[in-house]
């Protein structure tokens, strides 16, 4: 007897992965409509000027004719063995470790009084830290010259009738101090940024921890290592990143306050990179686009390293976060 056919049973068609995220794109078009103008300046002036950055190293042009020739990776071997671009390299890192460890510290010890309800003022302490953050870097830059000047500068004067000083310092035009000296413009223009990263951390803590901690007889300080600091800690990691990678970004500060000088004792990557790239009036250099563009693709890299970790520290703080709130929700239950 022969056996009859299976019967053939209908399945729904899988959806591919293309057919799926159009779907969402047309299910959200008004959300994709207003995000189009970011996009394209997003892809203007972030995306296309990165690709074309490698694409330039493999040229030696000097950006200024049309006469660009492909050299290929003679820029990239170029640019291992030039001493001042290894000068500004490490000039850049000299000066995120010396910033951030200082930023981050104040900022938390400001947020910690801020965050203090019985702190009525606190809002306005809020701005005034936060109004350097909006000022344009140039003007700050421009402004800090004349109050650092050796030439009657009121940092200058102040120490000088006070007797702290003998002789004006020169705190932009000795080699030893500047990179530092601008460091410090830096911790005091910026210091506002994580100061609200800390805040917004703080207030995830809930107010009835500090009060069970009150009841059981713990002071500030035990507060402060015991509730405090562990339940930063998922957010600490990010916050360091997120600030040493915007303290790598100090081309205006460094630009107006000492043009890399005196001698390239402040020059930072940024400043090396626009030196070369358009070969600067102080700098009697050449233009030189292409090798300039290979200096930046190397720290590119190490600015997308530093990135890379950031990534891995928000999804690891994404996880620290749900766990304390599974623990927190566990612990009102019981």
């Amino acid at each position: 007897m022969a056996l009859a056919p299976p019967l053939s049973v209908s399945k729904p068609r899988k959806q591919t992965a293309i057919s799926l995220m159009l779907r969402r794109i047309s299910q959200h078009r008004w959300v994709y409509l207003f995000m189009l103008p970011s996009l394209i300046l997003t892809a203007l002036f972030t995306l296309y000027p990165i690709f074309a950055s490698f694409y330039f190293s493999l040229f030696q042009w000097s950006g200024f004719t049309s006469d660009a020739y492909y050299i290929g990776l003679q820029n990239y071997q170029e640019v291992v063995p030039d001493k001042q671009f290894w000068n500004a390299f490490e000039h850049s890192f000299i000066f995120m470790l010396s910033s951030v460890p200082i930023k981050l510290s104040l900022a938390l010890g400001i947020a910690i009084l801020l965050n203090d309800r019985a702190l009525r003022l606190a809002p306005i302490f809020r701005t005034m830290f936060f109004v350097p953050v909006v000022t344009t870097t140039a003007i700050v830059g421009i402004v800090m010259t004349f109050i650092m000047s050796p030439f009657n500068g009121p940092i200058n004067t102040i120490m000088l009738d006070l007797g702290l000083i003998a002789r004006p310092i020169d705190f932009l035009g000795d080699p030893k101090i500047a990179l530092f000296s601008v460091v410090g413009v830096e911790i005091w223009k910026w210091l506002g940024n994580p100061m609200i990263y800390w805040l917004a951390a703080l207030q995830t803590i809930p107010a009835s921890l500090y009060e069970a901690a009150e009841v059981d007889g713990a002071n500030w300080w035990r507060k402060f290592a015991f509730i405090t600091l562990p339940l930063l800690k998922p957010f600490a990691i990010v916050i360091v990143l997120i600030t040493a990678v915007g303290t790598l970004n100090v081309f205006a500060l460094v630009q107006t306050m000492t043009g890399g000088g005196p001698y390239f004792a402040s020059e930072v990557m940024e400043v090396y990179i626009y030196r070369t790239a358009f070969g600067a009036a102080n700098s009697m250099t050449l233009p030189r686009l292409g090798y300039a563009s290979a200096a930046a693709a190397f720290f590119g890299v190490s600015v997308m390293f530093l990135a890379t970790i950031q990534i891995f520290a928000a999804r690891w703080a994404n996880r620290e976060r749900a766990g304390l709130a599974a623990a927190e929700t566990q612990l009102g239950d019981s």
